[in-house]
């Protein structure tokens, strides 16, 4: 198993956007067509990259977003000439439990250093302990959890914003 990021091809894309669709849903999660023809637009502009988990396919990844790239929202805690942003984590379920979730957002705080980014961030619906649990054991801490109705719409309706300093 291999964790890095490389250039993609067309079919790199084709393929990350069936596995999100795939096995990204659920009751905490919001993705929509329109954000994951953002996230890659922004990284043929190199504005982001994909932190690729990859076996003989590509079985998991995360997206990393740079400095004024990131969420204008984010604004509110840093600069965002300073920051950097994960946007969709994804992993095959074949692959799930075995820690290569919080293994990527290592890998994406690694990468984020090298741009001069000072700390990385990442949200979550507040109630996905999954994700909460694989945050917290690649060493991002909560900075604000607040009542996202427009974006959450199960359990809580809750945002979690966590970062971690580089």
């Amino acid at each position: 198993m291999n964790i890095h990021s490389r250039e993609l091809l067309n079919t790199d894309f084709q393929s990350m956007k069936e596995l999100l669709l795939t096995e990204g849903p659920n009751l905490w999660n919001y993705i929509t067509e329109e954000s994951i023809n953002q996230q890659f637009t922004l990284i043929v502009n190199g504005d982001a990259v994909a932190v690729l988990l990859e076996d003989k396919a590509i079985v998991g990844f995360a997206i990393l977003i740079f400095k004024r790239a990131c969420p204008e929202k984010l604004n509110q805690y840093d600069d965002l000439s300073n920051i950097a942003y994960i946007n969709d984590v994804v992993i095959a379920a074949s692959q799930s439990g075995k820690g290569l979730g919080s293994l990527l957002l290592k890998e994406a705080v690694r990468l984020a250093s090298l741009q001069q980014c000072s700390k990385v961030y990442i949200e979550r619906h507040e109630e996905n302990l999954a994700s909460g649990g694989m945050m917290r054991k690649a060493g991002f801490e909560i900075v604000e959890t607040f009542y996202d109705p427009n974006k959450r719409s199960s359990g809580s309706r809750n945002t979690t914003i966590q970062r971690i300093s580089i």
